[in-house]
């Protein structure tokens, strides 16, 4: 192991805070109270602007260990031994750097937040454009410095003007190519150090990561909250707020090793692969054209187009340039442009070039695989017209138009470009991989390292995959447009449409379908352990009482569905007894007993319930229902006749006709009314719409003609309660009076 200046003293405090980051998230996820671990690594991204969720926990106990990661190579030092003697622009670019440090570690301290704090570091940030400019003379071409010099000299003075603006009250929009002009002075500077000898690779490594987390920083952000969960993007901008951190191990490390001893030669560099036969290593070559082929054929350049996750976050969580620079990687990939670099990269067989391939085809076949995975079929340009203006903005006039219902039309699924160049980048590394013995156990521990930060950002990864079913997905189709009776929810779909179309659970909108199912079946786990330590503290976390909602995941957790069947159950059997004793009261009421011969009777053999009484409405529509007759049972009209009863009570009913009137009586019944009626389609109906209740036909065979219709109703007393259930009894018969007589009414009644 390299032994430092002060390596003593970085240590323990790297492993300190980097244990402590550890201790703190593992206390979050215990306790949901994530105040220790955000103000340990995440300074300003407290629960009002994040609220807690265990992922992101995860992630920042992430980049906690990447904090602690960055304090050892900040404060470590030169490597120990004696200092050479360095030229004057050396020394003042190395105090300059450390000044530049020492204002953005200074952020970190405790103390409130004033404008002019900026100026220092800002200020010395003019000393170093120049002086590295100065010190890579030899390293880099005259005409490249100075570009990087005008390109730095203006990024910092648009910096100043900025701050000195907010100084005095004013906030200065900053313009859109900022983040171009410190590209256009970082990236000569990382090809200075990268020639000079002074410098190591995982110094000019550190650099360009910077370099490409600036090139994405869009320099303003939105900050949205959704439903107490954390948004995605506010998230993404959190977390490149924690990899700036790469800036300052850049800059201090490149202070370190200017005043340390040369780093030893790379072994690997102008190194060659063997050659290969060429039959192998064309496949590598073709693979790449051939889905490009295809879409072309079909007038589509574009790979991915305006849609999925990994365009989403270049259109609105990256700067502009660096969104126009993916459409360009869209383009090239779409016309087949990864062929020609492979087939450089077999030609040269240069050991960087063959890698720097490889890892391209590699990440290019993830981003099409996370893109196959988020791109959902109906995007906001069938909701919001001027979102699709902006998204397609950048693309040919109808380039993805032509789609049934106004959708876009793209080409091949990013996946065969995918399956393509993952096949590619394994055919290179199996013809061209370095053999065993010249990979170096730093090399394996820094893709151990990868591998371990990669598994780290996995649950958010899996937060942002998959399809996300909308509520109005779950409406089932019309059956008067299909001719077909929709098929019941059931299982997954029927909990995702549950949750979607009820908000039974407080989640956002956007959260994807796997995503969904997994928070249910682990409120599922809760409910069927039934745990009653943790039961209270999901509640008190997620303000979730688990045992409440066992109807809403029923058709995905076996136990719920247990005590929803059983619930179910009972009261179907409840519903049956209580039908079977309204039947039972309708069989117990007297049977009328006519005075003459009725054309037709019909005594209902199960009670009916109306809600709003019943109706019976003429359907030529000879008048409307205002300005009839009424009193507290009847009300007719022109082309209309009511019978108003108690809702809350089952009904009876006895329906009679007859050829002609029959004598009136009124014993045994509460209210008697009769009142006249016309019908001129040869129906007499009584129905109520909202119960569903449709009465048999009284008209005497499709008679049309103006009729008398007799109303009767009575209580029925049952098991000691006087309103056990109603009666009713309807007489029809010829007559053209339209009177409304009362022939017997309750006291007190109108």
């Amino acid at each position: 192991m390299r032994r430092f200046r002060f390596g003593w003293i970085a240590a323990p405090i790297a492993v300190a805070f980097g244990g402590a980051a550890v201790v703190a998230g593992v206390f979050a996820l215990v306790t949901g109270d994530a105040a220790v671990l955000r103000a340990l690594v995440a300074h300003g991204w407290g629960t009002d602007m994040v609220p807690y969720t265990w992922w992101v926990e995860v992630i920042l106990a992430g980049g906690g260990i990447l904090t602690g990661w960055a304090l050892w190579q900040i404060l470590r030092g030169r490597r120990a031994g004696e200092a050479p003697v360095l030229a004057r622009p050396v020394r003042l670019l190395r105090a300059a750097l450390y000044v530049s440090l020492a204002c953005a570690l200074a952020y970190e301290a405790p103390i409130p937040y004033q404008w002019w704090l900026d100026l220092p570091g800002t200020l010395t940030q003019f000393a170093i454009v120049w002086l590295f400019l100065v010190v890579l003379a030899g390293s880099i071409p005259r005409w490249l410095r100075i570009v990087a010099l005008v390109a730095g000299l203006a990024d910092t003075a648009v910096d100043l003007v900025a701050i000195v603006a907010y100084g005095l009250g004013q906030y200065w929009d900053l313009p859109p190519l900022g983040n171009v002009l410190y590209l256009l002075w970082v990236v000569p500077v990382l090809i200075g150090q990268a020639r000079d000898g002074r410098w190591s690779r995982g110094t000019v490594r550190a650099g360009m990561v910077a370099a490409v987390l600036a090139s994405l920083s869009s320099g303003s952000f939105m900050i949205v909250g959704f439903g107490g969960t954390a948004d995605h993007g506010t998230v993404i901008l959190m977390v490149r707020t924690i990899l700036s951190v790469f800036a300052l191990i850049w800059m201090a490390r490149t202070a370190h090793e200017l005043a340390g001893p040369p780093p030893e030669p790379s072994t690997c560099r102008g190194e060659r692969a063997a050659a290969r036969p060429w039959p192998l290593a064309a496949v590598a070559v073709v693979l790449p054209s051939v889905p490009a082929a295809v879409n072309l054929a079909q007038g589509m350049p574009f790979w991915i187009g305006p849609r999925g996750a990994v365009d989403m976050f270049f259109r609105e969580y990256s700067s502009h340039p660096a969104g126009l620079a993916w459409v360009a990687v869209d383009v090239l990939v779409g016309v087949g442009a990864p062929a020609v670099l492979v087939l450089v990269a077999v030609i040269r067989r240069s050991r960087r070039l063959l890698t720097g391939t490889m890892l391209f085809l590699a990440l290019a076949a993830a981003a099409g695989v996370v893109t196959a995975l988020t791109a959902r079929p109906e995007e906001d340009w069938q909701v919001v017209p001027e979102m699709a203006e902006v998204r397609l903005a950048v693309y040919p006039d109808g380039q993805f138009g032509g789609g049934l219902d106004g959708q876009l039309v793209f080409g091949l699924s990013p996946l065969w470009y995918s399956a393509a160049l993952a096949v590619s980048a394994l055919v290179l590394f199996l013809l061209y991989a370095a053999p065993p013995a010249a990979r170096r156990g730093r090399r394996v521990f820094a893709m151990a390292l990868a591998t371990a930060v990669a598994l780290v950002f996995v649950p958010a990864a899996d937060r942002s995959q998959g399809t996300v079913t909308t509520a109005a997905d779950c409406s089932p189709p019309d059956r008067r447009q299909t001719g077909v009776e929709p098929a019941p929810l059931t299982g997954e779909r029927a909990f995702i449409c549950e949750v979607r179309t009820g908000q039974v659970l407080d989640i956002p909108a956007t959260m994807p379908d796997q995503a969904l199912l997994a928070y249910g079946r682990s409120l599922c786990g809760v409910y069927t352990r039934d745990d009653p330590r943790e039961l209270a503290r999901v509640e008190s976390v997620e303000g979730l009482r688990v045992r409440d909602l066992y109807w809403a995941i029923d058709d995905i957790c076996p136990a719920a569905a247990a005590k929803v069947k059983t619930e179910r159950e009972a009261d179907d059997q409840e519903f049956a007894a209580f039908q079977a004793e309204e039947r039972a009261k309708c069989a117990a009421t007297p049977r009328h007993r006519p005075l003459i011969e009725p054309v037709k009777a019909v005594r209902l053999d199960d009670p009916v319930w109306p809600e709003t009484g019943l109706e019976m409405r003429d359907t030529a529509g000879i008048g409307d229902s205002g300005g009839g007759r009424h009193d507290d049972l009847v009300e007719s009209g022109p082309g209309h006749l009511t019978v108003s009863v108690d809702s809350e009570y089952h009904l009876c009913v006895t329906l009679e006709t007859y050829s002609r009137r029959p004598p009136v009586e009124t014993k045994g019944w509460d209210h008697v009314t009769e009142a006249g009626y016309t019908s001129t389609d040869g129906e007499l109906v009584f129905h109520d719409v909202l119960a569903g209740i449709v009465l048999p036909d009284l008209s005497p065979g499709g008679r049309r003609g103006r009729y008398r219709i007799r109303v009767h109703h009575a209580w029925f007393p049952w098991k000691g309660e006087e309103r056990g259930t109603q009666r009713l009894l309807i007489m029809a018969y010829p007559g053209k009076d339209d009177k409304l007589v009362t022939y017997r009414r309750p006291a007190g009644s109108r």
